[in-house]
This record gives C-alpha cells, sequence and structure tokens, in this order.
C-alpha cells in the first residue's frame, strides 16, 4: 500500500486544495497572514500523514506525526473560523470544508488509535 491510497491523505488533500481555491480570492492584505497560514496548516496535514506512512515501522513515530496532523487540521478548523468571521467565505462554504476537516480528523484519529491496521509494529 502506498501513502496515497490512504483516505485520509486523499481527504485531507482534497481540503488542501478547496482551501487553496477559496483562498485564491482573499483580499491581498491577508496574503501574509490568513491566506498563508490557513494553505500551510491545510497542506501540513496531508504532509504529516504521508510522513507518518514512512515511520509506521515504528508505532511512536507513526502515533506521533499522526498526532502532529490531527493538531495542524485543528489550526486549519481555526483559520476558517476566521475566515468566516472576517466574511471571506460565506456559511455554506464554511460548513462544508469544517465538515470535510472533521472527517479528515476521524480518519487521522482512527489510524492513530489502530496503528497495526497500518503496519505499524507492535
Amino acid at each position: 500500500m502506498d501513502f496515497k491510497s490512504l483516505l485520509a491523505y486523499k481527504k485531507s488533500f482534497e481540503l488542501a486544495m478547496k482551501i487553496f481555491e477559496i483562498t485564491k480570492v482573499f483580499p491581498k492584505e491577508e496574503t501574509y497572514s490568513l491566506t498563508d497560514q490557513i494553505r500551510r496548516s491545510s497542506r501540513s496535514v496531508t504532509a504529516n500523514i504521508s510522513e507518518s506512512y514512512r515511520k509506521r515501522r515504528y508505532p511512536k513515530h507513526f502515533i506521533s506525526k499522526l498526532t502532529d496532523s490531527d493538531a495542524e487540521n485543528t489550526e486549519t478548523q481555526t483559520w476558517l473560523e476566521f475566515s468566516l468571521a472576517c466574511k471571506y467565505i460565506d456559511q455554506p462554504t464554511f460548513d462544508q470544508l469544517t465538515t470535510l476537516s472533521l472527517e479528515v480528523g476521524n480518519l487521522i484519529n482512527y489510524m492513530i488509535n489502530n496503528p497495526n491496521k497500518f503496519g505499524a509494529i507492535a
């Protein structure tokens, strides 16, 4: 199995790309703050999942990277809250992205709680 076939990877990549597209219209004054932050954290979710998969031989490292991924996912949710509060996104967009982020979080937590199902050696 390749890390790209993990459902958590696919869903987090989808979320990061949706955020990338949506943030293209954020105000220029947000370029080096909100826009960069939300793009960075959403991409980091996916990157940490791929890194964790390469460390699956060592359960503690595997879980540690997944925990980093989960933290970045939560950070992304916070930036979505700011995006909504600043009226850069509407409520339906916020709801769609938040739902996808929660789904990603559930998948990551499943991996954390079941490392042996992903090749981690206990």
